[in-house]
């Protein structure tokens, strides 16, 4: 039997594993590919996960929001592109995303007369950097969007056959 962890700053990981109620020990066994000590350096942070094993993680314990925090947070490259995407409920997702395109609604008209000439001049930078803030608001709620829906396809409460038959796969 595993002991019980008493680590007060677990990273993502291991509160997905310990969520799951699994001893490391329990986890490689259903990860299949992860050693129970791998699974410890990697809870520890003594080692970064590689991505093959955030996958395995993610499908296996059903937490698809593990890939974005390795990608937003220790992916080299993801930490520079890929933003934090935080789990939320539907509502509160709907509700920004509503409001998010009613402020982009109204700036639209400035942003086509900024972009017109293909520059963007000293007097419409602060404008710009605005609408394209607005923008990238609106970018990590449709993220956030997916990151919900994945993690209701992997918890089974959207039917994943339907859902991928209306997509066409």
């Amino acid at each position: 039997m595993g002991r019980t962890s008493t680590k007060e700053n677990k990273n993502s990981y291991q509160l997905a594993r310990e969520e799951l109620g699994l001893t490391r020990e329990k986890a490689s066994e259903l990860l299949e590919t992860i050693a129970p000590e791998r699974i410890e350096k990697i809870e520890n942070e003594r080692t970064v996960p590689r991505p093959d094993e955030v996958l395995t993680m993610a499908e296996k314990y059903k937490r698809p929001a593990l890939c974005n925090y390795y990608c937003s947070r220790q992916c080299p490259i993801g930490r520079e592109y890929v933003p934090q995407v935080s789990v939320r409920e539907l509502s509160a997702i709907v509700l920004e995303m509503l409001a998010s395109l009613n402020a982009m609604d109204k700036k639209k008209e400035r942003l086509i007369e900024i972009t017109a000439d293909g520059q963007i001049s000293s007097d419409e930078i602060d404008d710009f950097i605005r609408i394209r803030q607005e923008l990238e608001r609106i970018s990590v709620t449709v993220e956030t969007l997916q990151l919900w829906t994945e993690r209701m396809l992997a918890n089974g409460q959207i039917d994943a056959e339907a859902y991928k038959a209306k997509l066409g796969e």
